[in-house]
């Protein structure tokens, strides 16, 4: 296993919605999450960045978001709420497009209601760069990516 399995941009699977996990899943699905922790230590030996990673980059169609810098959070079926009107704006970059980065415009402030690898509901509140980072990752299981919510047609750079 090694980078060549997080897709890159293009891909048609990464326009797609991901479906919800049931909880019967979760345990066919350890091995898959194991591999997320696993490729966000890889990313970041790499490419020095890289803090979580969303299913569908890897191909599954779920739910599923994998957090790994400080700290490992399994995040299951996460929905969104409370974001606040106060924007930022700020340089994204992703793992399925890793030498581009795109200007975007994310929510200062909002939380994040899940379950984790227990099945056990949570709730996380987020602000600045982990806000922006979680509503980056939310977008991914919708069939979201950065470059469809880039400023203007000026808010691209190569690294």
């Amino acid at each position: 296993m090694g980078l060549e399995r997080i897709l890159k941009l293009g891909n048609p699977l990464l326009y797609q919605k991901c479906d919800l996990v049931t909880q019967d899943e979760l345990p066919g699905l350890k091995e898959r999450i194991v591999e997320m922790h696993e490729l966000i230590k890889l990313y970041r030996i790499k490419y020095n960045a890289g803090r979580a990673i969303a299913a569908p980059q890897i191909g599954l169609m779920k739910r599923i978001i994998c957090y790994n810098h400080i700290g490992q959070r399994t995040i299951i079926n996460p929905t969104l709420t409370n974001c606040s009107e106060e924007m930022i704006e700020l340089w994204d970059d992703c793992m399925s497009f890793p030498e581009l980065l795109v200007k975007v415009r994310r929510h200062r402030y909002c939380n994040l209601v899940y379950r984790d690898e227990n099945w056990k509901e949570q709730s996380w509140a987020l602000s600045d760069d982990l806000s922006e980072l979680m509503q980056h990752e939310y977008d991914h299981l919708n069939g979201i990516l950065a470059t469809m919510r880039a400023i203007d047609q000026h808010s691209f750079k190569y690294v």
